[in-house]
């Protein structure tokens, strides 16, 4: 099964793209906008399925299919629920909410697999969510987090963490007053949660707010060291193959 990923968020995409390899299913591309998805299409041989993102970064993903003729089955992802009715409409295989769920997704995949061979030349409508979207909504991530302290409940801003960790199989926040909170959550859970335009996963232990990088330093191996505002416990590294989308997100 050859599988297209179209999703903006490239965080997001990656996730799904490892999750669906503990299925058994190769991820043949991964595309980020509808002018990317348009010229792709139209050079390549077309998937067997596609995981579709609704909003993309320069447009809905629909206007895709207003330029060229898809023949692939389509699973819709994302963040906006209220899609969910129009989408089931439209000749796709399933629908799947973000973050998505490894069962959900073990489902939807199933689901595909037994539909198997999908309808070649399939023709969508989408004036009906168009509609919908005259004023597209934004994007909605995670503004707060909580965390039990003996007998309490604390909400933490995002405004105030600097980074978040893993450490002992646990998830912490690092906050700008130097405190330490254990978290119910995991980092892959976070890529679909945090605006990526203010954190970004350095590596397989950090994700790192933007406005708490005092300094960037060159380190061995073509990796990059981080000094944080407060954080100090430990050498804060961007992996080396994060080195190139560090880069790139700073600007």
């Amino acid at each position: 099964m050859n599988v297209l990923i179209i999703e903006d968020e490239k965080p997001s995409a990656r996730r799904l793209q490892r999750m669906l390899a503990k299925l058994d299913v190769r991820t043949h591309e991964m595309l980020h906008s509808v002018t990317e998805a348009i010229e792709w299409f139209s050079n390549n041989p077309h998937p067997d399925l596609i995981f579709l993102d609704i909003q993309l970064s320069d447009g809905l993903s629909f206007e895709i299919f207003d330029v060229v003729e898809v023949s692939s089955a389509i699973i819709f992802t994302t963040a906006f629920d209220e899609y969910a009715l129009q989408a089931f409409k439209l000749n796709s295989i399933d629908y799947l909410l973000k973050p998505i769920d490894d069962d959900e997704l073990e489902v939807a995949v199933k689901k595909y697999r037994a539909l198997k061979p999908p309808t070649q030349n399939v023709q969508l409508n989408f004036d009906d969510i168009r509609k919908l979207l005259t004023n597209p909504l934004e994007r909605e991530y995670k503004k707060r987090f909580t965390t039990k302290i003996g007998q309490h409940i604390k909400m933490i801003s995002v405004d105030e963490i600097e980074c978040f960790y893993s450490e002992n199989k646990g998830t912490y926040a690092h906050t700008i007053d130097g405190r330490d909170y254990l978290l119910d959550t995991t980092l892959e859970l976070l890529e679909d949660e945090l605006e990526p335009k203010t954190f970004f996963r350095i590596s397989r232990k950090y994700y790192i707010n933007i406005n708490a990088i005092k300094d960037i330093i060159s380190y061995t191996n073509s990796r990059l060291q981080l000094k944080l505002t407060t954080y100090k416990a430990q050498e804060v590294i961007v992996a080396r193959e994060r080195v190139k989308d560090f880069k790139i997100w700073l600007e």
